[in-house]
């Protein structure tokens, strides 16, 4: 077929960063300008068709220039402007927790539908540096049919084809079209930019065209050569064209599509672990958020306390705005970092405003009786399981030795730990609460009699309890053995476990596959025990490296099956990388990673990968099958090298700086993770598969952790122990309970099916007084619209909240 033949769908589009080598006001500024050219294009070519994506950019021209907005309502009205992507921003598409990738369509979708009359189909991540393999089932869940994207590109991944079917775990497709050389062009004449996106052999292509990054968007001189381009015929017929109008071409003519199952990775791997405190930042609010929701959603129900929708919906859009492609992996310029810092600051004080006011309005209705010289002490968990933790409390009530007993009058063993300030008559403890499903316990502190109890001794270097038995080495500062009592089998190896590297690659690390080489260790200073009690003991092990120092506490509980270990980096090196090495003696690893609400196989070569907030490797050791998880509260890439794993802690290298450009010796420059940071990792030693050592509840309890506060007396109807939901279901992870965005007479319970099997959940909502059962296929992610009226139906619905039609 000649090129007379082709048809070349030629899709108009501003693409804009709202925040990168600038601050988000000028994206804002940007907004508006692209957008009014665009509306200037289409009083001048009546053929012009433009397409826009980021619903955050309507917004905000919403509020700012509303007469531009009542422009763009009438083109979207008669067809010539076309919204689509659905998201509220370009996220990255690896590093959002589950839940976020759903807010971005139910808050984007919905501000489509009611301030236009009509959703997105269409998808549109143009610019982020990879996408995960769930996204598939949460865009079908949100009305988006098809997908496009630019990278990876095809130098750094081979597709069957273009456009292809993308299919999540459960089987949800998207068609997915991979842009062909750059989501945006040159202002001038498209030949060339037509010259490399097209094949020779191609007969139905789209091609997207006009200024950006900055915005600008398409120009007359580029709809002019489309104009002439089309009528010369060299490349075929032009035609002014969206990416729904596309897609409808496609599957109207063409029905030998290719599948294709996993992850679109990879591209710039360094974003993975670029600024730490970002990551961190962002971490914290989404969980913050999600836990906010469900308190909220239970003194709604329970204290009838005014459930804050607005309030919260404003705290995620922070949220959502911040985790645009060039701000959450970190590629932005320094001072945008500030605007985020505060916005996912304020975002996460709003979580806990609104959770410690649900909580302390359900506090008020507990019976809590008087009792001469004690403090009441209300522990409360957000999971819809059982929880034990230990909980640290101040004690400055009390001068001499107290105990901790629960509701039920149960002693608790207690220890005293340093306090958080140093002043005369600062106590602190830590005892071990069990509190109920998505509920809470009521605590006693005591005045006690002196303990005749000896204390036990231990060896500084040996952390032990009934399950684990971790020996540190005095001379490394690591593990010489991880002992599961279980099996019988230790994890550990003996290679280093800080491995330092230069690192001269840009911010995004640009064609980085790996950062798992060699290098230098942090030198051990001191092994010291600073806590051993009934509750838990505790090694600090101090090490430094060159101007640098790392701070791990190893925690370990009296009945824990899994080894705690709190860091606290002071970070002053440049251009340089530090892993957090976990050597395992593991044979024939299998790697597996969280994902946004998933889990993914990937290889065991050393590649640099992005996952959330949990890694497992599996294997065997001495011909039985064991394995090694390790969850954190803060960290996104990691690599699996055989059958070790690795973290990668900190990456300094300069802000917003992107090959090829050279760092001029004179000049002064922002370097990324100066300072200190602080974060947390699980390990969880297992034998068998990771499917049953319970490491997804454990990275949840890790992120939402149970929330302590201070009683004083009073009388209530609300009894000392109290469980208002709780869920049953071997690998069910119920993750939301909110109000519905429609009706507040019902509440939303989304969960998701995390083993890749078929599972019942069972879902006791003591509450309501009522018991939910609902079947979850392999990787399925389920909405459940439940009536606050006991007697109503419980209605399936989409992630978007809508009902099917009847």
């Amino acid at each position: 077929m000649g090129n007379s033949q082709r048809v070349v769908h030629m899709v108009g589009h501003g693409h804009i960063d709202p925040v990168w080598l600038w601050r988000w006001p000028e994206g804002l500024q940007e907004a508006r300008a692209t957008f009014w050219s665009a509306i200037h294009r289409m009083a001048e070519y009546p053929d012009f068709v433009f397409t826009c994506d980021q619903v955050a950019l309507l917004a905000w021209v919403e509020q700012a220039d509303p007469v531009l907005f009542e422009e763009i309502r009438k083109h979207v009205a008669d067809g010539r402007w076309v919204n689509v992507g659905g998201w509220w921003v370009e996220p990255d598409c690896n590093l959002p927790t589950g839940e976020s990738f759903v807010r971005q369509g139910l808050y984007g979708q919905r501000f489509l539908q009611e301030k236009f009359g009509r959703p997105a189909t269409t998808g549109l991540n143009a610019d982020p540096f990879g996408h995960s393999a769930t996204l598939p089932q949460i865009l079908r869940q949100q009305g988006i049919d098809s997908y496009c994207f630019l990278r990876p590109g095809p130098h750094e991944m081979q597709l069957p084809g273009n456009p292809f079917w993308w299919e999540s775990p459960d089987g949800s497709r998207v068609l997915a079209c991979r842009i062909p050389h750059q989501y945006g062009s040159a202002g001038g004449n498209l030949a060339e930019h037509l010259d490399a996106a097209l094949a020779p052999d191609q007969s139905l292509a789209m091609v997207y065209y006009g200024v950006g990054d900055h915005g600008g968007g398409p120009t007359k001189a580029n709809i002019a050569s489309i104009q002439q381009l089309s009528a010369d015929g060299a490349y075929g017929s032009l035609i002014f064209s969206s990416p729904p109008d596309y897609v409808r071409t496609v599957l109207d003519s063409t029905s030998d599509i290719p599948a294709w199952k996993g992850d679109l990775q990879h591209h710039a791997a360094g974003c993975y672990a670029a600024n730490s405190a970002m990551k961190r930042w962002m971490r914290e609010a989404e969980h913050a958020l999600i836990a906010a929701e469900k308190w909220a959603t239970v003194a709604a129900l329970v204290s009838s306390v005014r459930y804050p929708a607005d309030e919260l919906e404003a705290a995620w859009k922070q949220v959502l705005f911040n985790q645009f492609h060039d701000i959450l992996p970190g590629s932005a310029i320094e001072a945008s970092y500030e605007d985020a810092r505060d916005d996912l600051g304020a975002a996460r004080s709003t979580a806990r405003r609104v959770a410690t006011l649900a909580q302390q309005s359900i506090a008020r209705d507990i019976d809590i009786p008087f009792r001469e010289g004690s403090q009441p002490v209300l522990v409360f968990n957000p999971h819809p399981w059982p929880v034990r933790s230990d909980v640290e409390c101040e004690s400055w009530l009390f001068r001499g030795p107290v105990r901790v007993s629960d509701a039920a009058g149960n002693h608790l063993p207690c220890q005293e730990i340093q306090p958080l300030a140093t002043g005369a008559g600062q106590r602190r403890l830590v005892f071990p609460a069990d509190v109920p499903a998505l509920g809470y316990q009521l605590f006693w502190v005591d005045p006690s009699e002196p303990s005749t109890a000896d204390s036990a001794e231990s060896d500084e270097f040996v952390l032990e309890n009934d399950h684990l038995r971790a020996v540190l080495d005095p001379t490394t500062g690591w593990l010489e053995s991880l002992l599961d009592k279980a099996t019988g089998l230790d994890l550990a190896a003996h290679r280093p476990h800080t491995v330092v590297s230069p690192d001269h690659t840009d911010t995004w690390g640009h064609r980085v596959v790996s950062y798992a080489g060699d290098g230098e260790s942090f030198r051990c200073r001191s092994v010291r025990l600073i806590e051993h009690g009934p509750v838990r003991t505790v090694v600090r092990v101090e090490s430094e490296y060159g101007q640098s120092t790392l701070c791990e506490e190893f925690v370990l509980g009296r009945d824990s099956r899994q080894l705690r270990v709190d860091v606290t980096i002071d970070w002053h090196e440049q251009l340089t990388l530090l892993k957090l090495r976990f050597p395992t003696g593991l044979d024939q690893p299998v790697a597996t990673y969280e994902i946004p609400y998933g889990h993914l196989e990937r290889g065991t070569d050393g590649a640099e990968e992005p996952g959330q907030s949990w890694i497992d490797v599996t294997g065997t050791i001495e011909g039985k099958a064991a394995g090694l998880a390790i969850v954190n509260n803060a960290k996104s890439a990691y690599d699996v090298s055989g059958g070790d794993i690795g973290i990668t802690a900190v990456r300094s290298p300069v802000y917003a700086w992107h090959d090829p450009q050279q760092l001029d010796p004179r000049a002064r420059y922002g370097y990324q993770d100066q300072g200190r940071q602080t974060f947390s990792y699980l390990l969880i030693p297992h034998s068998g598969q990771w499917r049953g050592a319970g490491i997804v509840r454990a990275a949840a309890e890790l992120a939402q952790p149970p929330t302590m506060s201070y009683e004083s007396f009073h009388s209530g109807r609300l009894p000392a122990s109290m469980s208002f939901a709780s869920a049953a279901s071997d690998s069910v992870v119920v993750t939301v309970l909110k109000q519905s965005e429609d009706d507040p007479t019902y509440f939303v319970l989304r969960g998701y099916e995390s083993a890749g099997r078929a599972a019942r959940l069972r879902l006791d909502l003591a509450f309501l007084g009522r018991v939910i059962e609902a079947d979850f296929a392999p990787h399925e992610i389920k909405t459940l619209l439940v009536p606050t009226d006991p007697a109503g139906p419980v209605r399936q619905t989409n992630l978007l909240e809508q009902l099917p039609a009847q």
